[in-house]
């Protein structure tokens, strides 16, 4: 049974490891070509291919679950057409016990992915954005294009970029009064974090008092804020780019500013449930393999693979941007698409039985 169980490891694990690799390499040679039509600046072609580079494990995080399905089809497929799995079956390995051991790199994989989508991803992507923001004009006055806007109370504040050591580029500042009127506005150069405060360098200000305005301008100031480097690092990232215990804490200082949580929890349950919805659809492709599957060509294998990938991640996109619409619950939009492929997936195999 050891020797059969290593056998399912490297049917499934070889396959899944090679096609995220060369998804994720396609995908770079893409971003690349795209990147190319926005060289501006400091931001030249090898800046372009530094981005990209960077990036990387975040494009592992997002396409591994493809993978694993296509990588499932394409293993167990060849074990099939060799009859590998009919001897296997015939020696009274049952379907299920076959499911439990192709199940196991797949947890494998995505216990893996666990660090890199919760450490090294967010960490990274931040690096890339905030580099290529400095290069294409971050010392710039405000630049909505390539820069983070963000709110805090009665204040407005852009950033063009920001640097995971603590260290805002092109700072943007516009505070109102209680009438929602412009009360002051300032640019800030750069600004560092020193603990508790940031020490700001470069400030030029102008103050709206009545039909007139005072102008200023000083070398050092400080501000004082309840924005940190952690929670800045958070605003630079799209919600489905964070970790999900970044998802959880800035989505508690989002409630505590009284401002919307929902896009950020819907992510965080989204990624919280994905190793379902993989499981989900691996055993609707072992049910497949064993089903309508068993004697087709590998070809159509890996088309069936894209196309349930498609419709599970666009089925969940559409639940997800439902509920934002319709302020539903976050949890029910992202925990309907999982639990419907992984019923479907179990019924798919009971089926087999």
């Amino acid at each position: 049974m050891k020797l059969l169980r290593g056998y399912f490891w490297r049917a499934v694990l070889i396959p899944s490891l090679a096609i995220v690799g060369i998804i994720i390499a396609l995908d770079c040679l893409f971003s690349f070509v795209y990147e190319l039509e926005f060289l501006r600046g400091g931001y030249q072609a090898l800046q372009a291919l530094q981005f990209v580079v960077t990036t990387v494990p975040r494009r592992f995080n997002e396409y591994l679950p493809l993978a694993i399905l296509l990588g499932t089809l394409i293993g167990l497929g060849l074990m099939a057409n060799n009859g590998e799995l009919a001897v296997i079956r015939a020696a009274g390995i049952s379907t299920l016990r076959i499911a439990w051991m192709v199940l196991r790199p797949v947890i494998f994989l995505m216990l893996l992915s666990v660090p890199v989508g919760e450490y090294l991803a967010p960490y990274s992507e931040q690096v890339a954005q905030s580099n290529r923001s400095l290069q294409e004009g971050g010392g710039e006055t405000i630049r909505s294009k390539y820069g983070y806007w963000h709110r805090e109370g009665d204040e407005f504040i852009h950033i063009n970029a920001v640097q995971p050591n603590g260290v805002l580029y092109g700072l943007t500042r516009y505070r109102f009064d209680e009438e929602h009127k412009l009360a002051e506005s300032l640019y800030v150069e750069r600004a560092i974090y020193q603990g508790d405060s940031w020490a700001l360098e470069g400030v030029q200000g102008t103050r709206f008092q009545g039909e007139r305005t005072e102008t200023y301008r000083e070398e050092h100031d400080v501000w004082e804020t309840s924005l940190k480097p952690q929670l800045l690092s958070i605003v630079v990232l799209d919600p489905a780019r964070l970790g999900m215990a970044k998802l959880i804490e800035y989505a508690s200082y989002l409630k505590r500013q009284g401002l919307e949580t929902a896009d950020y929890m819907l992510s965080f349950w989204q990624k919280l449930l994905m190793p379902a919805a993989t499981i989900g659809m691996v055993l609707i492709a072992i049910s497949f393999v064993f089903g309508p599957l068993r004697e087709v060509t590998m070809g159509l294998r890996v088309a069936a693979g894209v196309v349930a990938g498609l419709i599970f991640h666009y089925g969940q996109q559409f639940f997800g941007h439902l509920s934002l619409v319709f302020r539903t619950e976050p949890l029910l939009a992202a925990g309907l698409p999982p639990v419907l492929c992984l019923m479907l997936g179990v019924w798919l195999l009971l089926r087999v039985r």
